[in-house]
């Protein structure tokens, strides 16, 4: 089988909640690459899977419930109302836990510790740390667009990725305030109910900031080579995700990131799932009885090291959510 690279810039955009709002501070290049997303559009809205499935899972134990949503952070206006499955979890849950606690993902000083992040600190610029070819690659796509490399030199090549990705799929009529975690946070906040974060920005953050200049610089080059073909991989992705297409998902996203990135997947997968997986689990075994609604990136619910499958290999049971699947 042909297996497509998944460019780190779109794994990025689909496991780091806060790193989209993020990015948008970060410096992108505007250019005709935005205008052939633009026309790609109707194209892939024609062929957008219509049935809505949701990747979520229920958690029980003896007492009490937890549920596993897998959410897609960069949405469209038609991806709601959600299913009903997912109204009934929210309904259900007395609290709601998130990748990052809602308040602050909107706190003033968040902004500098993304800007602490996107920056280099050992005294690097982004023309040491691309190759040759692919910074001339840069250059030529900025060019285009009337900007020029050195308005990015303090950015590492990820946030230049995020920045440029985010421009390709805002054409494509994708917003990160329609992204179903920012919509559950909304929904949360007017029914009064409490949220809570499995990890704080800085962790987020220092996650991506982790994650080798070599990987980082694979990513921004492979986007360069292709810019069109984050914008497939970006619809296929949300294709899936909509259609609750769980093997799709896993085969395409998490199997292809975890071979081809591997520190990458491990910094932003693996390590984050095992340090999530004890809050979940003292949702369950803690002395409340109330049930959680717990809202991730979807990559963090696929596979042997996701959320779902190391829940269930402790002996909880686990059971999928989904009105057509039982159907069909």
């Amino acid at each position: 089988m042909n297996i497509r690279r998944l460019s780190l810039a779109t794994a990025i955009a689909l496991v780091l909640s806060f790193a989209i709002p993020m990015a948008n501070a970060a410096p992108s290049a505007r250019t005709t690459t935005n205008m052939a997303a633009s026309a790609h559009v109707a194209k892939a809205a024609a062929a957008a899977e219509s049935i809505k499935r949701p990747l979520l899972w229920k958690v029980s134990d003896a007492d009490n419930s937890v549920y596993l949503l897998g959410s897609f952070h960069l949405l469209k206006p038609d991806d709601y109302p959600v299913p009903a499955e997912i109204d009934r979890a929210f309904d259900d849950a007395e609290s709601l836990l998130f990748e990052v606690d809602p308040s602050e993902m909107n706190a003033p000083e968040t902004m500098a510790i993304a800007t602490k992040y996107m920056a280099y600190e050992d005294g690097k610029s982004l023309s040491q740390v691309l190759p040759k070819p692919t910074l001339e690659k840069l250059d030529k796509m900025m060019a285009a667009g009337g900007g020029s490399v050195q308005a990015m030199e303090h950015s590492e090549p990820w946030a230049v990725s995020l920045g440029m990705l985010l421009g390709v799929t805002q054409a494509l009529g994708f917003k990160a305030e329609l992204g179903l975690d920012r919509n559950l946070m909304e929904r949360a906040a007017k029914a009064g109910k409490p949220t809570a974060g499995l990890e704080t920005v800085d962790a987020q953050l220092k996650a991506m900031d982790s994650v080798p200049y070599d990987e980082q610089a694979k990513g921004l080059d492979e986007f360069l080579d292709d810019p069109m073909k984050a914008a497939r991989q970006m619809q296929d992705m949300h294709s899936w995700w909509r259609a609750g297409d769980y093997a799709k998902l896993d085969r395409e996203m998490r199997v292809e990131m975890a071979s081809k990135t591997p520190v990458s997947y491990k910094l932003l997968d693996v390590d984050r799932n095992n340090a999530w997986l004890p809050q979940i689990e003292q949702r369950l075994t803690g002395s409340s009885k109330d049930d959680t609604l717990v809202v991730v990136g979807s990559l963090h619910l696929l596979g042997k090291d996701g959320l779902v499958e190391k829940l269930r290999s402790k002996g909880y049971k686990v059971e999928r959510i989904c009105d057509r699947c039982e159907i069909e």
